[in-house]
C-alpha cells in the first residue's frame, strides 16, 4: 500500500463540525501540518470530507528521509535526532523509512510527534491561489506525485 502526505491548507474559521472532526482525527490540528497515513478505504473517506481544505498525492523516501531530518520532533518540541531514533527503535533513519513504507503501520515510536509543521511555501502556491483545485491551477485536492514538489518548498 502507497503512502501519502496529507497537508492542511486552510484555517480554522467558518468550517463546519464535521470537518473539524476529520483533521482531528487525522492530527492536523493547524494550517500547514503534514502527517503521513496509507493510503486505505476510510482515509479515501474522511479525504472527501476535507477535500476543499487539504493537498494530498503519494509521498517519495527521498521526501520523507527530509521531513524526519528537518521536521522530525520529539517531546519537549526538541528536533529528532539518529541517536533518538536508534535509541527508541534500534534503526538508523534511513531503515526506519524503508520501514514506515514496507510496513502500513502509523509512525508510533514513543515520544515522536505523529505531525510534521511545515512552512508556507517558497515562491508561494500555485498561480490560483488557495481557493481552487490542483486541476485548474490551485492548490486544493489530489495532485498525485507533486505533491513531493510542494514539500521540498516547505520544508
Amino acid at each position: 500500500m502507497t503512502k501519502i502526505a496529507i497537508i492542511r491548507i486552510s484555517g480554522e474559521q467558518g468550517l463546519s463540525g464535521k470537518i473539524k472532526t476529520t483533521f482531528k482525527l487525522l492530527n492536523l490540528h493547524k494550517k500547514y501540518n503534514c502527517v503521513l497515513v496509507s493510503n486505505t478505504q476510510e482515509i479515501e473517506g474522511m479525504l472527501k470530507v476535507i477535500k476543499d481544505n487539504v493537498t494530498w498525492g503519494e509521498i517519495d523516501k527521498e521526501t520523507v528521509l527530509q521531513l524526519l531530518e528537518k521536521r522530525g520532533r520529539i517531546a519537549g518540541n526538541k528536533q529528532l535526532t539518529a541517536e533518538y531514533l536508534q535509541e527508541k527503535t534500534k534503526l538508523d533513519l534511513n531503515k526506519f523509512a524503508d520501514e514506515l513504507f514496507a510496513d502500513d503501520k502509523k509512525i508510533k515510536v514513543e515520544g515522536l510527534k505523529p505531525f510534521f509543521k511545515l512552512m508556507p511555501p517558497r515562491k508561494g502556491f500555485e498561480r490560483k491561489g488557495t481557493k481552487k483545485h490542483f486541476s485548474v491551477g490551485g492548490a486544493l485536492g489530489y495532485r498525485k506525485d507533486k505533491i513531493n514538489e510542494l514539500i521540498q518548498r516547505m520544508i
